[in-house]
């Protein structure tokens, strides 16, 4: 990072001046990941450098483009600079950055000085609020677009046309598995969690419910098979007999399909995470929040019940935003239609 006090170097493409205890950085016109992998490590060596530093002010005039990664970028050097109890600011930033800040409630994690005034936040990220959003922001909304599927008019409608075919067969189920899950477990038919979608908005995602009703707060008693930012157990004992049956036909999924009909998840998409999964991720990860959750994907025709390295998932949530094309939708809906029947097949 070039740093300007009384002298300058090439270091890198971010221009930092150091007036005193306050130090001023300009941003890019586009911060995504490859801008935001080495800003952070930036930013930190200004810390290092001037340890008297009372202000980090961020001066985004000239960003216009910034994409999950960058938001991913702003939120670990909110958290470097608390750490060192330094005020992290931004400023003169667009009303497209602050669009986005809103989508996940970060408008009102940062100090934000001389912007644009923000719309009202629709949604909340992490711990910082709880409030749910009404939707997902309309194609006419999005201030830009960060991955092609985000805008697709032909997606959307393929979502659409599936949601009603898909609540029409939870509807003709409905009673069968309501009743089975009354039997074998007191507690409610629905389990709603809240999951992260495009750009970090959250949302409630629905299922029949597979577990013992205080699952969540039975969690920290079950053993993480997996390893990174997700969690899995193979026997996970809060699940119920009639639990594992509804994920071993992923019967449990079918409620998912009115978060597809709302706009919140797609029928084909990255997996869909948990707030506190998010708050795990390293910058590079933040790009599978570049396009909305799906209710398969990669890693469900992948072996969803075998992948238990976060990064692996990762992977195969970038290849798909690679490879991504309606006509890639179809093949995995396909695909995944024939791993449900298939009977060596399995879910978690």
């Amino acid at each position: 990072m070039s740093q300007n006090n009384n002298n300058a170097s090439d270091q890198s493409n971010f221009q930092a001046t150091v007036c005193g205890n306050r130090c001023l950085v300009e941003m890019p016109t586009s911060f995504t990941v490859v801008q935001a992998v080495a800003f952070k490590p930036s930013f930190q060596q200004i810390l290092n450098t001037h340890a008297d530093l009372a202000a980090i002010a961020l001066d985004l005039r000239k960003t216009s483009f910034i994409d999950s990664s960058g938001v991913g970028a702003l939120v670990g050097c909110w958290k470097i600079a608390q750490k060192s109890s330094v005020r992290l600011i931004l400023q003169n930033v667009s009303q497209q950055v602050m669009t986005i800040l809103a989508l996940a409630d970060l408008d009102k994690l940062f100090e934000i000085e001389s912007s644009v005034p923000a719309p009202p936040s629709q949604v909340a990220m992490g711990a910082l609020s709880p409030k749910l959003p009404a939707k997902l922001p309309s194609p006419a909304e999005v201030p830009f677009v960060t991955h092609p599927s985000v805008q697709s008019r032909a997606k959307r409608l393929l979502d659409i046309a599936g949601a009603i075919v898909g609540l029409t067969i939870t509807g003709l189920v409905f009673p069968f598995i309501a009743i089975a899950i009354r039997l074998d477990s007191p507690g409610p038919i629905f389990f709603g969690q809240i999951r992260c979608s495009w750009m970090g908005t959250r949302f409630k995602m629905w299922k029949f419910r597979s577990m013992v009703s205080d699952a969540e707060q039975q969690k920290h008693l079950v053993k993480n098979e997996a390893s990174g930012a997700i969690f899995k157990s193979a026997n996970d004992p809060r699940i119920t007999r009639v639990g594992r049956f509804l994920r071993k036909t992923s019967l449990d999924e079918l409620p998912q399909f009115w978060n597809v009909l709302k706009g919140e998840m797609s029928l084909v998409g990255t997996r869909p995470p948990t707030p506190d999964e998010v708050e795990r991720y390293e910058i590079p990860q933040w790009q599978r929040l570049d396009i909305k959750p799906g209710m398969t994907g990669e890693w469900q025709v992948n072996g969803r019940s075998t992948v238990k390295n976060f990064e692996d998932i990762v992977n195969l949530d970038l290849k798909y935003q690679e490879q991504w094309s309606l006509m890639y939708d179809i093949k995995l809906i396909i695909k995944t239609i024939w791993v449900i029947f298939n009977k060596n097949s399995g879910a978690m």
